[in-house]
């Protein structure tokens, strides 16, 4: 009655038990006090990540668990890998600004000698002189050679090509850009500084320097 079976009705007449064997006053059931369904089969510890991902610190794919200079390690190289890419980026900004300043300074220099430049259609004589790892040249009169050589009047360099101007022009023109500043000459320097000083000195128009 425990299990929830009903007792067997009693027979009118007693039953005679076997011979060898006990009266039952309940049926037997089998399996009933075995578990319904099939067992669970359990092998080696639960687990309780996902497929293929393992804990940080715990064993490597080779069954050998990480060390700690192995996490120190992987943290150094993260780290120097930051800074490279931090100082990259900080090189390229700086080149963009260094390009934005040359481009403005070079724009007010091109309004700085508008229309103030002396160079002669006319004259015929070639003052060299050396400008960004090369010789080169602009033509003058023999009273702009006497001025420019007294340091009364200098060269600009200003998209290709070379003005003449005043001392006072080619001053402020420094102050704004001095990579344009192409011929200063100092009154005060001995004449054998400057050897393209001399008239006589010729350049051939063919050699390469």
């Amino acid at each position: 009655m425990g299990l929830g079976f009903k007792p067997a009705p009693k027979p009118e007449r007693p039953a005679q038990p076997k011979q060898g064997g006990k009266p039952s006053g309940k049926p037997e059931h089998r399996g009933a006090g075995k578990p319904s369904g099939r067992p669970e089969q359990r092998t080696g510890k639960p687990h309780d990540g996902k497929p293929g991902q393992r804990k940080p610190g715990g064993p490597r794919p080779g069954g050998k668990p990480q060390s700690r200079e192995d996490i120190d390690l992987a943290k150094a190289y993260a780290i120097r890998a930051q800074r490279e890419k931090d100082e990259r980026i900080a090189a390229e900004a700086a080149k963009q600004e260094e390009a934005r300043k040359r481009r403005e300074a070079r724009a007010k220099l091109a309004e700085l000698v508008k229309d103030k430049a002396l160079n002669d259609p006319a004259a015929d004589i070639a003052r060299h002189f050396p400008y960004g790892d090369k010789i080169k040249r602009i033509y003058v009169n023999e009273v702009q050679l006497k001025a420019l050589n007294g340091g009364e009047l200098g060269v600009i360099q200003m998209d290709g090509r070379y003005l003449l101007v005043t001392a006072e022009l080619l001053a402020q023109a420094e102050a704004i850009f001095a990579p344009a500043i192409a011929l200063k000459v100092d009154p005060n320097a001995p004449a054998g500084d400057d050897p393209y000083a001399d008239p006589q000195y010729q350049v051939p128009d063919d050699l390469v320097w």
